[in-house]
């Protein structure tokens, strides 16, 4: 899944484990994440997502393929 954790976590100066520690994950989750090797769960989106202070749709959003 293409995501822009990395990108909402950087902009507010978040390191992997910082965040990790937010939502209640593992560092190494937080960087499966990041590269797209690890789908979380509609629950650890929404804690990620109130965590970066960012919506479902800016965070997570993925255009439809054709």
């Amino acid at each position: 899944m293409e995501n822009k954790v990395k990108i909402a976590r950087v902009t507010l100066g978040l390191t992997q484990q910082e965040l990790a520690e937010k939502v209640g994950v593992t560092r190494q989750t937080i960087s499966l994440i990041e590269k797209g090797r690890y789908n979380p769960t509609l629950k650890l989106c929404l804690e990620i997502c109130y965590a970066v202070n960012q919506t479902l749709d800016e965070v997570f959003w993925q255009e439809r393929k054709e």
